[in-house]
């Protein structure tokens, strides 16, 4: 008999289970929890329940969380690197443009000088 597959995994749940492993007792971090609530139940009342499994669905579950913030962390890298790229060019641009500047003030003083001169 054919096991059923597993239902997609969405951002929500990727956000939660992040939440859950950064956070796994369920303790209020100041300025993360927003004022009024209350504090969520432990997610995880053992953090080696995490991991201590046996059932390959969970497994394959898992898996597959997280392999969507490894695939989150990838782009995440590949935006920063291009920002950095961007930058490296924005500043190579304004070098070029302040040496083209630089380089034709002293040739403007000169030639001011030798048709004052005349």
């Amino acid at each position: 008999m054919p096991s059923q597959p597993a239902k997609p995994f969405t951002p929500q749940e990727a956000l939660e289970f992040m939440q859950r492993m950064w956070n796994p007792f369920g303790m209020p971090v100041p300025g993360f929890t927003p004022p009024g609530t209350a504090p969520a139940s432990m997610p995880f009342p053992n953090p080696a329940t995490m991991f201590a499994t046996l059932d390959p669905a969970e497994i394959d579950r898992k898996i597959g969380e997280l392999r969507v913030i490894e695939n989150w962390l990838a782009m995440s890298q590949n935006f920063m690197q291009m920002s950095i790229k961007t930058l490296e060019l924005q500043k190579a641009s304004l070098e070029a443009m302040r040496a083209g500047v630089g380089a034709g003030d002293p040739a403007k003083k000169k030639n001011r000088t030798q048709n004052d001169g005349e």
